[in-house]
């Protein structure tokens, strides 16, 4: 095929390069995992801290303990612990001879050890499940959008130089198809290869 052959093969007349029905398929369905993957992270962390000052307040403190190099910040206070608390400086307070401050006392006894239980639910799932779902989010999914942004530069700098047949050589209208097409090639490969891989091989296996 000639070079003006391929070139309107490729581009479809004045429209601009076309994307084939499943290179956009498989972009929308990366889209719609890196969109899940973003809302269940931030739905699972409100699941798990559900008081919004806290959780801010633990993010900023976290974030400056990865600042400092530390391996991890200070744990979310459970409002069971906060709660056992209590019950426990009370009914100390009260005394044993008080029925109601020994009652005080093995309640809040009973919150902390559930406190306890609860800090270790949120170090698994933050373990097994967030931390997972942020390194797909972090790598995975951003070296893919990396990759369709330079297909994108490509194909508009395809597009320009192709409207400008007569004024660009026929070799930089080439080179850039060539580009172009080395471009969405890997942007493909990278996609395909997220979505045959099954993002739940991803969390068991990191």
């Amino acid at each position: 095929t000639s070079l003006k052959g391929k070139v309107s093969e490729k581009v479809g007349g004045a429209e601009g390069t076309k994307l084939d029905e499943d290179f956009t398929e498989m972009e929308k369905k990366v889209d719609t995992t890196a969109r899940a993957v973003l809302d269940i992270m931030t739905k699972t962390t409100e699941y798990l801290q559900p008081n919004p000052a806290t959780r801010a307040k633990m993010s900023m403190m976290n974030s400056m303990s990865r600042i400092r190099g530390q391996e991890k910040g200070p744990g979310y206070t459970q409002t069971e612990a906060i709660l056992g608390e209590s019950m426990t400086r009370f009914g100390r307070e009260l005394g044993e001879e008080s029925n109601f401050g020994l009652a005080l006392i093995d309640a809040g006894e009973a919150m902390r050890e559930l406190g306890e239980v609860k800090d270790a639910l949120d170090m698994e799932v933050k373990q097994n499940f967030i931390d997972p779902l942020q390194n797909l989010h972090e790598k995975d999914l951003k070296e893919i959008q990396h990759h369709l942004k330079k297909m994108e530069g490509r194909r508009l700098d395809f597009d320009y130089k192709k409207k400008r047949q007569g004024k660009v050589t026929d070799d930089e209208i080439k080179q850039a198809l060539e580009k172009f097409d080395d471009s969405k090639e890997i942007a493909e490969q990278s996609m395909f290869n997220l979505l045959e891989s099954d993002v739940s091989v991803i969390l068991i296996t990191r």
